[in-house]
């Protein structure tokens, strides 16, 4: 029979469970109020300014992102709509495209980083020290959670790793 968790182990699974669905709910309200569109289209214009050239096949997005397909697929339909990225087809495979983040793409996701910086300055950074943060990213990392980043800190050219 394979171990049980220890009662450590799971409580401390359903910290790490409530912790992350308080945060990003506090984050989501913070950008609402600061009358900015949700979390993933930050992350997806964060993830498609990254590209080397600024494109993504959908799925690379959607794997970047960690989000299901359904999901990515209706996140992007968005981004088009509201001008942010563009549909543009492979031109080695006709029947694959590439979603490429658009001028204003970038903007707002420059524009969005001030009210979400301020944001995980609110409800991380403000309650711990630079020293807890490593400590928890080394935990975190433990746990498989590394973003293949270890040597740096979180941030990197004004935009956080995730």
């Amino acid at each position: 029979m394979k171990r049980k968790p220890s009662t450590e182990a799971t409580a401390a699974w359903i910290r790490l469970m409530r912790v992350q669905s308080r945060v990003l709910d506090a984050v989501e309200q913070d950008l609402k109020k600061a009358g900015f569109p949700p979390l993933a289209w930050y992350d997806a214009l964060l993830e498609l300014s990254r590209a080397p050239s600024g494109e993504l096949r959908p799925v690379e997005l959607e794997r970047q992102m960690l989000l299901p397909q359904y999901s990515t697929s209706r996140l992007i339909d968005r981004l088009v709509d509201e001008g942010l990225a563009a549909r543009r087809e492979c031109k080695v495979d006709k029947r694959g495209q590439f979603v490429e983040i658009t001028e204003a793409g970038r903007e707002l996701q420059k524009r969005m980083w001030g009210a979400y910086s301020a944001a995980i300055e609110k409800h991380v950074g403000s309650k711990l020290s630079d020293t807890d943060a490593v400590k928890l990213c080394a935990l975190l990392d433990r746990l498989g959670c590394s973003c293949g980043d270890a040597k740096s800190p979180a941030i990197r050219d004004g935009v956080p790793a995730r």
